[in-house]
């Protein structure tokens, strides 16, 4: 596998440390979300139809199951960015963090800060989405 961090640049001990306390906080907030929506899925949040009218109970069942569908596949989209996270915490312990996989150049901390999963820079994701 070729190293494509041919500057030799990486973060700082000091940033990656910043940045490992934004994505603990961002991987905290994704895993409670992903219990709420679990929850609903499985229909343990306590909103159910059994004590609804019988004349009301179709629509609503109707309604739960498209609602339950919805949120799993809400629940896949969010499983998919906490394991995004967990990669990037890897990435920092490598100190292979905020190097864009494309160009091997530091991948801004703006573009960090806003999206800390991010693996490649601006300009390499707009490329990638040229090449679709």
């Amino acid at each position: 596998m070729e190293d494509k961090n041919t500057t030799g640049k990486r973060y700082s001990d000091e940033d990656l440390e910043m940045f490992r306390q934004l994505i603990l906080k961002k991987l905290e907030k994704a895993r409670e979300d992903m219990k709420v929506l679990m929850d609903s899925v499985n229909g343990s949040d306590g909103n159910d139809v059994l004590d609804t009218s019988p004349s009301i109970i179709l629509v609503e069942e109707g309604q739960s199951t498209q609602f339950k569908e919805e949120n799993s596949r809400l629940a896949g989209r969010l499983q998919k960015y906490i394991k995004s996270l967990e990669g990037a915490l890897i990435r920092i312990e490598n100190k292979t963090y905020g190097i864009c996989r494309e160009t091997g150049e530091l991948i801004p901390k703006e573009r960090l800060m806003s999206v800390p999963n991010a693996t490649l820079s601006y300009n390499a994701k707009i490329n990638e989405k040229k090449k679709k």
